[in-house]
């Protein structure tokens, strides 16, 4: 099996957006195949699975064009510039829930999409939650709606939650998390 990086040859910025851009490299890879890459770019993101008082987990339901409809997520939203992945957890929870939690406690660090895009996601379970203030961003549609964790393994144990971020934050919360 080959080790190594890839060793670019050029690499030239073809999109800059507001959320991402794409990069076109012309590389070898470390098996020495020469091979163009769109790649897009992204400044990274964060998780939050919010954990109510009483255990339920706090999801959001909000609409997301690609799919032409509402999908029920956890909390999640890019890093801006300089933030780290923290103080854009805390953001976005409060953004999104209008929460502020007294206790943050990271789960995982993964690459949503690492065929072609060079974001990554860091997640994290929220505790000690205080309601205050929305502050959703102009062009969101949020409606934040309480689960228990057993309706939820059920909701993708039936196929019916679709978003991959919040398949995997609920299902480490219940295998790595929750004291049985």
């Amino acid at each position: 099996m080959p080790k190594g990086r890839a060793k670019i040859i050029s690499s030239k910025m073809v999109y800059q957006g507001k959320v991402f851009g794409v990069r076109q490299d012309v590389v070898v890879e470390p098996g020495g195949k020469p091979a163009t890459r769109d790649i897009v770019t992204h400044p990274g993101s964060v998780v939050v699975l919010p954990v109510l008082n009483d255990g339920r987990l706090l999801m959001i339901r909000q609409y997301r064009h690609t799919v032409g409809g509402f999908l029920l997520e956890v909390v999640a939203g890019r890093k801006e510039p300089g933030e780290n992945n923290l103080k854009a957890a805390k953001r976005e929870l409060a953004e999104e829930t209008g929460y502020r939690a007294k206790h943050f406690r990271e789960m995982m660090d993964v690459y949503p999409t690492p065929g072609f895009v060079e974001e990554t996601m860091v997640a994290y379970a929220a505790t000690g939650l205080t309601l205050g203030k929305t502050n959703f961003d102009a062009d969101e549609i949020i409606e934040p709606k309480p689960f228990t964790l057993k309706a939820l393994l059920e909701m993708i144990r039936k196929g019916q939650l679709h978003d991959a971020k919040s398949v995997a934050c609920i299902l480490y919360y219940a295998r790595f998390i929750v004291k049985r």
